[in-house]
C-alpha cells in the first residue's frame, strides 16, 4: 500500500491493455483513467467511511479505485461488460471483502440484498441508461429512499437539466423530479480529453442529496406522469400539451392556479406539484 492509501496496482492504461478493453460505443462506454480525477470524484461523494456505496458501470475500475481509496466501507460494483471483469477482480483482491461485482445489466440486477445502509450511490454512468436509472432513483414508492445521496457523471446537458430552474430551454421533466426530492448540485466540471476515448461534448459531476421530506406535497407518480406529458410538448400551451390526461384539464388547471395558455417551462415545482394534487383530486385518489 502506498503513502496515500492507494493499493499497489498496475495503472488503468496497463490493466485496458491487458485485458483488451477498449470502450464500447454500444455501452456507452468513456473510461476515466486519471487516478487522481477518480479519487476526486470519490470525494464529492461525501464522508463515505462509514457506507456502502453503489456504482453502476466500473468498467476498467477507475472511479471503483478512488472510491475505495477513499474510505468506503463496502463497494457494490454492476457491471454488464464481461471483458472488465477480471480487471476487477484485480480490485477485489487488492481490497479483500470491500468489492462485490456483479455482473449483468444495472436496468435488471436488484443490488439490495449485497447492501447495508446507509448506501450511497456514485457513478461514471454509461450514458445511455444514465438518465433512466435516474428516474428510477427519484421515483421509488417509498420515501426516503434506500440511498442517502447520489454521485453521478452525466453529459454537461443532461447536469444543467438536472438543476435547471423555471424560464430556461435546460429546464423540463428531470429538473422538477430532481429537485421534488433531493438537492442537486454540479460539483465538477470534466473535460472530453479527460475519459478515453474522449466524447463530443463535456462531463459533469451532479450530487444529489435525498431530502427527507419534499418541499411540497404531491404524489411521484402522478407528478413523473404530468409533467413527463407537459414537456413532451414543451412549446405548446398547457391545454393542449395535458389534453389527453383528462377531459377537463382546464379545469383542474385553474385549480391549481396554473394557467391553461401557459408553458411547461414556466411553470415552478410548487407549480407541478399542486397540478399533481388537483389531478389526484379529480381522479378519486386525494
Amino acid at each position: 500500500m502506498t503513502g496515500n492509501g492507494e493499493v499497489d496496482l498496475p495503472s488503468l492504461s496497463e490493466v485496458i491493455r491487458e485485458h483488451g478493453l477498449s470502450a464500447r460505443k454500444s455501452l456507452g462506454q468513456n473510461f476515466l483513467l486519471d487516478l487522481n480525477l477518480t479519487a476526486k470524484i470519490a470525494r464529492r461523494a461525501g464522508d463515505i467511511a462509514n457506507s456502502d456505496v453503489l456504482e453502476i458501470g466500473p468498467g476498467p475500475g477507475g472511479l471503483t479505485r478512488g472510491l475505495l481509496m477513499e474510505g468506503a466501507r463496502n463497494v457494490v460494483a454492476i457491471e454488464r461488460d464481461e471483458r472488465c471483469l477480471a480487471a476487477l477482480e484485480q480490485v477485489q483482491e487488492a481490497y479483500p471483502g470491500r468489492l462485490t461485482v456483479l455482473h449483468g445489466d444495472a436496468l435488471e440486477i436488484d443490488p439490495l440484498p449485497h447492501l447495508t445502509p446507509p448506501i450511497r450511490i456514485a457513478a461514471n454512468l454509461p450514458y445511455n441508461i444514465g438518465t433512466e436509472l435516474l428516474v428510477r432513483w427519484l421515483t421509488p414508492e417509498v420515501w426516503p429512499p434506500f440511498w442517502d445521496s447520489l454521485t453521478l457523471m452525466f453529459q454537461l446537458e443532461v447536469a444543467q437539466r438536472i438543476v435547471a430552474q423555471p424560464g430556461g430551454k435546460a429546464y423540463g421533466r428531470l429538473a422538477v423530479l430532481s429537485q421534488f426530492r433531493t438537492r442537486p448540485k454540479i460539483v465538477m466540471e470534466l473535460p472530453p480529453q479527460a475519459f478515453t476515448p474522449p466524447p463530443k461534448v463535456k462531463s459533469a459531476v451532479v450530487h444529489l442529496q435525498a431530502l427527507e421530506k419534499q418541499p411540497f406535497e404531491a404524489d411521484a407518480r402522478t407528478l413523473s406522469r404530468v409533467v413527463g406529458m407537459a414537456f413532451n410538448q414543451r412549446r405548446k400551451m398547457l391545454r393542449s400539451s395535458l389534453k389527453a390526461l383528462r377531459p377537463d384539464v382546464e379545469d383542474i388547471l385553474n385549480a391549481a392556479g396554473i394557467k391553461p395558455t401557459e408553458r411547461a417551462e414556466r411553470v415552478s415545482l410548487e407549480a407541478f406539484c399542486a397540478l399533481s394534487r388537483a389531478v389526484d383530486a379529480a381522479e378519486g385518489r386525494a
